[in-house]
């Protein structure tokens, strides 16, 4: 059995930001899944055992090498989409995260080929699309961290 095909995958995506305005953003490679050259800000299927809070954290250190830290959970939301002409879907508990920009670094080079720092109004394309679809729909949550944080 496939996870977001034959059964509904649960992931924590994470939108990684310097407070001054700048989100992290990496271009996934061809060794990943699905999406290959999209401009993604991150996520990991959520471990058996973990929180989605322990999760995400994890997964920062994971893919940035960097520890995070928790601003806010936005609402869990589902994400459908077509992937090997299937219909997949994924349940997404995503989070703000501060990190310290000098510290990020590509981790997991196997999969990230590049990353960079974009503002809101200057996000690279082409971007993943449940990254879209999140930004689209929960944008209110975004502009919070437009601007430097205080």
């Amino acid at each position: 059995m496939k996870i977001g095909v034959d059964y509904i995958g649960i992931s924590t995506p994470f939108y990684c930001n310097d407070g001054k305005g700048n989100f992290l953003l990496h271009k996934r490679s061809r060794n990943c899944r699905d999406e290959h050259g999209r401009w993604d800000p991150g996520s990991g299927q959520l471990e058996f055992g973990l929180t989605p809070e322990e999760n995400v954290l994890k997964e920062v250190r994971e893919e940035y090498g960097v520890k995070g830290i928790i601003q806010e959970r936005l609402p869990a939301h589902s994400i459908f989409r077509i992937h090997d002409k299937k219909k997949t879907h994924w349940l997404v508990v995503p989070f703000l995260i501060l990190v310290d920009p000098k510290k990020v670094k590509i981790n997991d080079p196997e999969k990230i080929s590049e990353i960079g720092w974009f503002r809101l109004d200057r996000l690279p394309k082409p971007l993943h699309t449940g990254f879209q679809f999140t930004l689209t729909h929960y944008r209110r949550f975004f502009k919070k961290y437009k601007y430097s944080l205080k």
